[in-house]
């Protein structure tokens, strides 16, 4: 069976376009190993990451056991958010003590306190915008972006009515204060590399 009659047996099985029915399609598509794949607003996004990607996501990643531990943090992960067919794969998520999978096995949204994304250039749109909203809208405490081609994390902070209420820019080689927040640490970005 091709990936053709897969999609002419699903349009004819289902009529609605679900996430689940999205990413069963993408399970079963020849995608290549490294690449991140993940559903904004019902269009599909693949990249491949990069080292410079992947060395933040690490730094951050570590940084962040300080508090969480690993049983709470994610990463390339699905989570669905609010939002028609939004199906991330968070660079890092860290979830509450509280939290728990839902009945597939995923993580809530509810219980997202903070996500990280770094930018990659054909994706970058996505982050600064709809990402930003839906994360907003699901009210996560703080969504920090780390831009290596501006070389600054920007962070984001008091969710209300659909948006970030508070913006700070914090270039690489400063310290991202989050210890106010519910995060209660702070990051060190002096390794973070720049594209």
């Amino acid at each position: 069976m091709t990936v053709l009659d897969d999609r002419i047996e699903m349009a004819e099985g289902s009529r609605e376009l679900t996430l689940d029915v999205m990413f069963e399609c993408l399970e079963k598509m020849p995608i290549p190993e490294g690449t991140k794949v993940e559903i904004v607003g019902g269009n599909i996004f693949m990249s491949p990451q990069r080292q410079t990607h992947f060395e933040i996501i690490f730094d951050i990643l570590v940084q962040m056991r300080d508090k969480y531990t690993p049983k709470r943090l994610a990463s390339d992960v699905r989570i669905d958010f609010p939002g028609e067919l939004n199906g991330f794969a968070c660079d890092v998520a860290a979830v509450a003590d509280r939290s728990v999978k839902d009945s597939s096995g995923r993580w809530r949204y509810q219980d997202i306190e903070f996500v990280a994304e770094v930018i990659s250039k054909g994706t970058a749109a996505n982050d600064y915008g709809p990402k930003k909203l839906a994360y907003a809208v699901a009210e996560v405490p703080v969504y920090l972006i780390a831009d290596p081609y501006q070389g600054r994390c920007h962070i984001y902070t008091h969710p209300k009515d659909g948006d970030y209420a508070t913006e700070t820019k914090i270039p690489f080689g400063d310290d991202v204060d989050l210890a106010g927040t519910v995060v209660g640490l702070t990051l060190k970005t002096d390794e973070f590399p720049r594209d």
